[in-house]
């Protein structure tokens, strides 16, 4: 029984858009639609895409104990993920003047633990993906642990030398990258 009623109601349908497609037209319409202007809307530029330097600049006008410590290059990341596929398309490391430098010590320039990193992402899932791993491979192992806050398609990796209020800030300040 439901068979001819989901017919008809196909049936229906389809008459009705052959006959809005159908429609006759007149000399000035046609001439209307021919002389008026494609749209009136403004025209926006394409939005240029953020970048890590860009990101680092919104969070440290909100948190203003950090201080950019280093640019990644594709010869100088150490974990060799610029510009791969589904991984990170620009990347900065930062220290945060909150953390005591006799609690890091031994840390290498640019690790997490001396502040944090700004990891950005052809897509959100990908910066999600990579969050995820992170969080995944440290669950197990306290002294690497991190926050990791994503917005959009940026990472904001913060030291857990930090203590959760202090985190904080960034995650606010993350919220706003999106």
């Amino acid at each position: 029984m439901r068979k001819p009623a989901l017919s008809a109601a196909a049936l229906v349908i389809a008459l009705g858009a052959l006959t809005a497609c159908g429609a006759g037209s007149d000399q000035k319409n046609d001439e209307t639609k021919n002389t008026a202007p494609a749209s009136t809307a403004p025209t926006k530029a394409p939005m240029k895409a953020l970048t890590a330097s860009d990101a680092f600049k919104q969070l440290s006008g909100k948190v203003t104990t950090a201080k950019l410590s280093g640019v990644v290059t594709e010869d100088n990341d150490p974990n060799k993920l610029l510009g791969r596929p589904n991984q990170y398309t620009s990347k900065i490391t930062f220290t945060d003047s909150r953390i005591k430098a006799e609690d890091v010590a031994g840390a290498e320039k640019g690790s997490v633990g001396l502040g944090g990193a700004v990891e950005v992402f052809p897509t959100a899932a990908d910066a999600q993906a990579r969050a995820d791993y992170i969080q995944s491979v440290t669950k197990g192992m306290p002294m690497l642990a991190e926050y990791d806050y994503v917005s959009g398609t940026t990472l904001v990796r913060v030291s857990h030398y930090l203590t959760p209020a202090q985190a904080a800030d960034y995650k606010t300040a993350s919220a706003a990258l999106g």
